[in-house]
């Protein structure tokens, strides 16, 4: 069981550190003015994306597992109005990542069934929960694929 246990651990933080290593590589390009701006009338920033994985990690693996007591405003990682700097921002999404990282990595064999409860999810334990925070990661990835490639597109048009 333990070769299962360090394979898990193993699979589980590398694709957390893949996914935020796309997300840092994604956001490198945008300035801050991009980082914040919606392009499109709908949707989200990059920025305002960054809060929100920020938010869901602390709380769904930082407060409900690694009872770091985290509390959650998931209206405000959409709309506030005065966020922080997109350097800062950045720095506290890769905080909570390492935390997921350090909880991973602290799960017994028996924990990874143990129950697990939040608001807005059904995921009847703590393996399913990180997997379900990994893919909600990947989803956003997309989006910000989608937003990188409309501001060089508004870019290219300024420029004209």
């Amino acid at each position: 069981m333990s070769d299962l246990q360090a394979t898990l651990s193993s699979v589980l933080t590398n694709r957390y550190s893949a996914n935020a290593a796309r997300i840092r590589e994604l956001a490198t390009p945008l300035n801050e003015k991009q980082f914040w701006q919606k392009p499109f009338p709908y949707g989200n920033s990059f920025g305002h994306l960054i809060l929100h994985l920020t938010g869901n990690l602390n709380y769904y693996i930082g407060a409900q597992i690694a009872n770091t007591g985290y509390v959650r405003d998931r209206p405000r990682e959409f709309n506030d109005p005065n966020p922080p700097s997109k350097d800062e921002a950045l720095r506290r999404f890769d905080d909570a990542v390492a935390m997921v990282q350090q909880t991973i990595r602290a799960q017994s064999a028996a924990d990874w069934s143990k129950e697990y409860s939040g608001v807005g999810t059904n995921a009847p334990n703590r393996l399913d929960m990180i997997l379900q925070c990994a893919a909600h990661m990947q989803h956003h990835i997309g989006q910000m694929i989608y937003l990188n490639y409309e501001h060089k597109r508004q870019a290219g048009h300024d420029a004209a």
